[in-house]
């Protein structure tokens, strides 16, 4: 073959300039993932990734003090919407309480997850911290409060001759599921929180987890703990109840029927 023959087959094949393999890859990595998957990655704070499932509801995991606890980053509550009136009631019995909470914006993180009318909870009275701030329902936070007030603090100042300094939780609002099923948590609708440690004020720290034999005014604090408690929530799990809640506390509000209330 000529030279000149040689030269117009080489015109004749495709050419591929840089740009081109640019604009082809660009199109590769739009067609592997969704404007959603970019904007909103599937990954709650808190939680480590290898805990995440790809799709849906998270699994519901022991809580982890030094994980699950992170703040939820809520942006403050600014909507023309009418709060109700149940809502309303609930926010004053809130500060009767002495709740230092603020509102924030509704939640709906999807069908099955999300708070209409949250609030963030960082203290209750007495001057007790709850870190860190719990995003929870009124009703949850309501009930929580009085717990604390009614039944933790005169309980900690009996045993302890001290106040309650700052309750630390493990976990409040979470979009998950109870581990081993596809039943919805109440963490899931802001109604649950999940207790760590109790700190008092005169500097004694109550771990939750099971204490040893000899620990016997911080075994009795936590019976107390446990057993009152069952007068406020639907639901007080603890140490003793399964591995999942070998390190906290968890109460909820879930509504069952004829009332029924699991305390275990």
């Amino acid at each position: 073959m000529s030279f000149l023959r040689r030269m117009r087959s080489r015109d004749k094949a495709p050419r591929s300039t840089p740009v081109a393999a640019l604009l082809l890859s660009g199109l590769a990595v739009l067609s592997a993932c969704s404007v959603s998957d970019v904007m909103r990655p599937n990954v709650d704070v808190g939680q480590t990734t290898a805990a995440v499932p790809a799709r849906g509801l998270q699994a519901l995991v022991p809580s982890n003090p030094f994980l699950a606890g992170y703040p939820r980053l809520n942006a403050p509550m600014s909507q023309p919407n009418v709060m109700p009136a149940g809502e309303r009631d609930c926010r004053r019995q809130l500060k009767r309480l002495g709740v230092r909470f603020r509102d924030v914006a509704p939640i709906r993180d999807s069908a099955s997850c999300g708070i209409d009318w949250p609030v963030e909870v960082s203290g209750f009275s007495g001057n007790v911290g709850l870190k860190p701030a719990a995003t929870l329902s009124c009703q949850m936070a309501l009930a929580f409060a009085s717990w604390t007030k009614e039944e933790l603090a005169p309980a900690a100042r009996w045993r302890y001759f001290s106040g309650v300094k700052t309750i630390h939780q493990g976990s409040s609002y979470s979009c998950r599921s109870i581990a081993g099923s596809r039943t919805v948590s109440e963490h899931a609708k802001g109604n649950a929180l999940d207790v760590m440690r109790i700190e008092l004020k005169n500097g004694n720290d109550i771990d939750v987890r099971k204490p040893g034999w000899f620990a016997f005014r911080q075994r009795g604090l936590l019976n107390n703990v446990r057993s009152d408690a069952c007068g406020y929530f639907s639901t007080v799990l603890g140490p003793g109840y399964n591995a999942d809640h070998k390190d906290h506390f968890h109460f909820d509000i879930k509504e069952r029927r004829n009332g029924h209330r699991a305390c275990k």
